[in-house]
This record gives structure tokens, sequence and C-alpha cells, in this order.
């Protein structure tokens, strides 16, 4: 079962087959998906991804939450934890991958970092020894957010056919990392 996190300002919620279309707008704008798959998601991906957060939780215990602004209900994005079993080179399989996406109009507002904090104030409590997280060389506010966060560049590698940063975080480095 997936728990419910709380934030000053966000709800960090389990993901339901409800939230699909949201979800589609979401991942159909450019300012999300240009840093992160370079393209839309189909209805297809969208859905599959849906299924994805929410089988994690089913078969692993742990996965990623659904983040809304607690006063409007508007969905700000997702994050969380994921075996996502990537064909990366290098290869992390077997090491959780921590991941987030934004709505547009959620960005430079600090809700990423909110809800980071959140996830990794519920994940350290977990017996995870590391986490991974892979980032697109340009997306210069994803790698401030993962140092912010604790994690540090492990090396470079790809993803698909894209040149990919590879960074890792030991379980507590977050709370070590200045504001």
């Amino acid at each position: 079962m997936t728990p419910i996190l709380t934030t000053e300002r966000l709800t960090l919620l389990p993901h339901r087959p409800d939230d699909l279309d949201e979800m589609i707008a979401m991942w159909e704008d450019p300012a999300v998906h240009a840093l992160i798959t370079g393209r839309p998601f189909t209805r297809q991906e969208s859905w599959e991804r849906l299924l994805r957060y929410i089988g994690h939780w089913e078969a692993l215990g742990w996965g990623n939450w659904l983040i809304r602004e607690t006063a409007t209900g508007r969905l700000v994005g997702n994050a969380g934890f994921m075996d996502s079993r990537r064909d990366t080179d290098p290869n992390f399989e077997g090491t959780p991958e921590v991941g987030w996406a934004l709505s547009t109009w959620a960005h430079g507002q600090g809700f990423a970092r909110e809800a980071l904090t959140a996830v990794f104030a519920w994940g350290d409590a977990y017996p995870f020894a590391r986490t991974v997280c892979i980032i697109n060389p340009a997306n210069v506010a994803s790698i401030r957010l993962a140092e912010h966060m604790g994690y540090r560049l492990m090396t470079r590698g790809t993803y698909g056919d894209r040149p990919t940063l590879f960074y890792e975080r030991l379980t507590g480095a977050a709370g070590a990392s200045s504001s």
C-alpha cells in the first residue's frame, strides 16, 4: 500500500487509473519531456507508465508518488523510486532509481525539492544502501536538484542513444545536504 506523504504545500499520493488524462497532458508538454524523453509519450506509454507506478508498490513495497498541490488539488507531477531495468551503459540493474517530473506550471517553485525531501525522508528508512538517478547533461535544473539532494556524479554513459549522467546517493545523504 502506498503511503500518503504530506509537506507544507504538497500531498504525495498513490497513482490511480483516473490520473491518466492529467498524466497524458503533462507528458505531452514539450517543456516536460524535452530533457527527459525527448518526445511526448503516447497515450499507451502514459498508461503503461501509470500501471508501472501502481505495480511497483504491489510488487516491491516501494515506488513512485503522484504529487498534487494540497491547496488546489492541481497535478504537480510525480517523484519516487523505480526498478526500471533500463538498458543503460553502464548498467545499474538491482539499484533503485529515483526519478521526478513536474508539470510546466510547477517549475521553478521549489516543488521538486519539497517533494524529494518527503520521498527521501520515507526512503531513508527503507533498506536501500544507495539509489541512482540518470539525467540528461543539458538538464541543469535537475542536476542542481540532484546534487542538493545528496547525489554525486558517478559516471557518464548512455541511455538509448543519448549521453547520460549517472548519479549516486547513499542512504541518508539528503539530510547532510545544504539548503
